[in-house]
């Protein structure tokens, strides 16, 4: 129904539908779809007042929490423009991000860990688009009193399902961050989809771990939130107990998160004494996802998780959901795929003729509508067809379902061969003692590049005892000697961004000159 693709439209219908319902529980206190849906429309109202106008630009800088939920949502019932900033972020940078948006609006968590972001805004320098900073824990008391409820829904019910709802910023990992612009039927339609596939239902508690300035936490979350009824329980930082303690205490049923989420959990001291049961589903992406740890997060307690329904699904910021597993798909596609393209999306692979690899092209409804002010860029992603040239190394089955393989920025030409990281990393998360791997290219006098191994060892004596030499045996006798690693690098834990991308310019950064280090040449 078009009145509900927008996502006022799906808000008011939310509250129309679920009512008394819980929306969201944070530290115990439960805020219903009504709730919500008043809440929204009294920042709303205060929004207009500071003289916000549709089509403005809200930035909002803060961890995840029932009211950065309301003054995203406020955003779209004035009219505005949702830019989500990275909660992480340095002043500069959001700085940076509020002058190339024109941002009128920026909503900030002041004091997020022990920060001062409001002080620290304000000594970037002046912002002549924007009309006020506004300290979240005051979005509430805002005056508003020049403007009606009956004036905020009017503009409401005036915002179309073309309008562009929000833009997200690309996570920079491979150069500047590029603004991704999608319109409200896009936003809500994706939710939609994400939902109906993973049964989500009124009935499901669903914890949301995932950032809500990422697409993963905000559409495939908040949004999926409204149009299914679910209940969202937002925590501000990843907090190991705290997860484990919210799952057993409130029957968490559905958990997505990164990779790093899951491989946390199943690392976790004291696990086997909690009850996970109520565990049903879980979708994760954001990265190349190590089959083994897809075959533990379905093995039941103690050994795994005991999740009922593991999918993993391959999207982007450019295309928030384009491919995801079904419920009922057998273990092994579940494990060695992201699916087969959903509803309204398409998916192909460009490979050289004669070769079942490379790279993945998507078009359909949730391919963004460009980047914000970057003409140049877009021509480069979206070609004259519509399929957005994704830079994701693949193959596609029979029935469609896609294999990530790599980057093609990730990729490393050594000896004259092309390695592709994901395949050296899918067999080193299989080896005994070690909790998390990545792999990249770095330079090499006689060989262009050789493969850098970057290991974090588990828990336990396995890993106490993991060597060099052993993750260089372990791929010599089942790789290519082209593939295998020249340098094996230990550390505490991987570097990552809050959607769980390793961040490989840092590990390709590293100085070669760690103790721990060791280089060999063929």
């Amino acid at each position: 129904m078009a009145a509900e693709q927008t996502i006022p439209a799906a808000l008011g219908a939310a509250a129309d539908r679920f009512g008394d319902h819980p929306a969201y529980v944070e530290d115990g206190e439960i805020v219903t779809f009504l709730e919500l849906l008043r809440r929204v429309r009294r920042a709303a109202r205060a929004y207009v007042a500071l003289g916000l106008r549709p089509g403005d630009r809200v930035c909002v800088w803060a961890p995840n929490s029932v009211d950065w939920v309301v003054a995203a949502l406020a955003t779209s019932y004035a009219g505005g423009v949702l830019v989500p900033l990275n909660s992480r972020y340095t002043a500069h940078e959001v700085a940076d991000v509020v002058e190339r948006t024109a941002a009128r609006l920026v909503v900030v968590a002041d004091g997020f860990l022990g920060r001062t972001q409001l002080a620290d805004l304000r000594a970037t320098g002046e912002h002549p688009s924007v009309l006020a900073l506004v300290d979240l824990a005051d979005l509430g008391g805002l005056d508003m009193s020049d403007v009606t409820t009956a004036d905020v829904d009017a503009i409401a019910e005036s915002v179309s399902p073309d309008d562009v709802a929000d833009i997200l910023f690309t996570s920079g990992t491979t150069g500047r961050s590029k603004g991704a612009m999608s319109a409200h039927r896009q936003t809500v339609g994706v939710a939609r989809a994400w939902g109906e596939l993973g049964g989500v239902t009124g009935e499901d508690r669903y914890l949301a771990l995932n950032p809500f300035f990422h697409s993963f936490g905000y559409k495939v979350g908040i949004v999926t939130g409204l149009v299914t009824g679910a209940t969202l329980y937002p925590l501000a930082t990843f907090d190991l107990e705290l997860t484990m303690r919210l799952v057993e205490q409130e029957r968490i049923t559905v958990l997505p998160g990164a990779p790093t989420i899951y491989q946390s959990l199943l690392a976790a001291p004291g696990r086997e004494q909690r009850d996970l049961s109520s565990l049903r589903l879980a979708v994760t992406g954001a990265a190349v996802v190590p089959v083994v740890l897809v075959e533990r997060m379905r093995q039941p307690a103690p050994e795994g998780l005991g999740f009922d329904q593991v999918v993993t699904a391959f999207g982007m910021t450019e295309a928030v959901v384009a491919t995801m597993a079904r419920a009922g798909d057998p273990a092994d596609l579940v494990a060695s795929t992201c699916g087969r393209a959903i509803p309204g999306m398409e998916a192909r692979i460009d490979a050289p003729s004669g070769e079942g690899a490379g790279e993945l092209l998507l078009r359909g409804d949730y391919v963004m509508l460009g980047y914000l002010d970057d003409e140049e860029a877009t021509a480069a992603a979206i070609d004259a067809d519509g399929w957005l040239h994704t830079g994701d190394v693949g193959t596609l089955d029979e029935a469609g379902n896609l294999r990530i393989t790599d980057r093609l920025k990730d990729m490393y030409i050594s000896g004259g061969f092309n390695v592709y990281p994901a395949e050296v990393e899918q067999l080193l998360a299989r080896l005994e003692g070690v909790a998390d791997v990545a792999v990249v290219g770095v330079p090499d006098e006689r060989m262009g590049e050789v493969g850098a191994a970057y290991v974090v060892r588990a828990a336990g004596p396995a890993g106490e005892a993991l060597t060099a030499d052993d993750v260089v045996a372990w791929c010599k006798e089942r790789l290519a000697n082209f593939k295998v690693p020249r340098r094996v690098a230990f550390l505490d834990a991987l570097p990552r961004n809050l959607s769980g991308k390793v961040l490989k310019t840092e590990l390709r950064s590293q100085p070669r000159d760690q103790p721990e280090d060791q280089l060999r040449s063929e």
